[in-house]
């Protein structure tokens, strides 16, 4: 923690706006894993649920000149609110079905934002965002912005760690493992399905409305369906069901990505007919074959590899 208060004072700019990319996606990959990786509800529709969050925070920030001390809870609480809708059909079904209704939000956000006047969201212009201000100080420089994602991050995860080890985490968990024995047990089934959407939108929400304070703009092509499995894979790779997973599989999808973006151009300008969509497109096939190698050869992500290991050095040199 110390190191990273220190971070905008010990290295680049460059270094400080990737960690303030992945302290967005950490919250937002947070809220998916309390939802998909504890309750074992499938959501492809995160970016649509961070999408809410950020035009939320957007249009109170531009039309209404609120503190972003207001707009950024009120940005996952209306995040929340749209994720809630879609939890509610997660009492009905699951699996295959419930993803599919969860793309839904996504066409949904988007013909939403295109179709509304737009007076209302911007349309395909977008939205301008003022910057967050506090007592007379703007942040606008990377490294103010840092402080003010570092601080939202900590706070977010922090409560992650609170829910997961309450009796809403147990009974998520629950429902979870087996939604049929949860309900004899006295778990009311819906309710955790639905609050489990709501939780995960809600984190989404305020990623979103962290990401309108960082970048100073929002558009609807933002927030599209890749960027949803992006967040499934970071979960994935780090480990389903566990927040530090989350945290490792931020750092390691975003790191690839960063690799990708920075190598990518160099390789489409040495090779010429490959074209300047190299980077998009490897971008995706790389993250494809990530996904694929883990659910194949390690399902239980990095996690699971990084218990192994700390009980194998704890009982070491017996096996056993």
């Amino acid at each position: 923690m110390a190191l990273l208060l220190l971070a905008p004072y010990l290295v680049s700019s460059r270094i400080i706006a990737i960690l303030n990319m992945m302290m967005i996606s950490a919250v937002i990959a947070v809220g998916l894993q309390i939802c998909t990786g504890y309750a074992g509800q499938i959501n492809l529709g995160q970016a649509a649920f961070m999408g809410v969050g950020a035009y939320t925070a957007s249009i109170l920030a531009s039309k209404t000149g609120l503190t972003f001390l207001l707009t950024i809870p009120l940005a996952g609480l209306s995040a929340a609110l749209f994720g809630f809708l879609f939890g509610l059909t997660a009492a009905r079904i699951k699996g295959f079905y419930l993803a599919l209704t969860t793309i839904a939000a996504q066409f949904l956000f988007h013909f939403a934002v295109l179709n509304l006047p737009s007076t209302w969201l911007g349309g395909s212009n977008g939205i301008t965002v003022p910057p967050a201000e506090l007592f007379g100080q703007r942040f606008v420089s990377e490294s103010s912005q840092f402080y003010l994602n570092f601080a939202v991050t900590a706070i977010m995860v922090a409560g992650a760690f609170g829910i997961v080890r309450s009796r809403f985490g147990r009974a998520f968990v629950a429902v979870r493992d087996d939604d049929v024995a949860a309900g004899i047990m006295g778990i009311n089934v819906a309710a955790t399905k639905a609050n489990a959407f709501l939780i995960g939108a809600f984190y989404a929400g305020v990623g979103g409305a962290l990401w309108a304070y960082l970048i100073r703009f929002v558009g609807v092509d933002q927030f599209t369906l890749f960027h949803s499995i992006f967040f499934v894979a970071m979960i994935i790779v780090g480990g389903m069901g566990s927040i530090v997973g989350a945290l490792i599989g931020v750092f390691i999808i975003r790191i690839i990505q960063e690799i990708i973006a920075t190598v990518g151009p160099n390789i489409a300008d040495s090779v010429s007919f490959l074209g300047g969509d190299i980077v998009f497109a490897g971008m995706n096939v790389v993250l494809g074959g990530v996904i694929a190698l883990f659910m194949i050869l390690e399902p239980k992500g990095l996690m699971h590899r990084w218990n192994i290991l700390k009980s194998s050095y704890r009982i070491w040199p017996f096996p056993y």
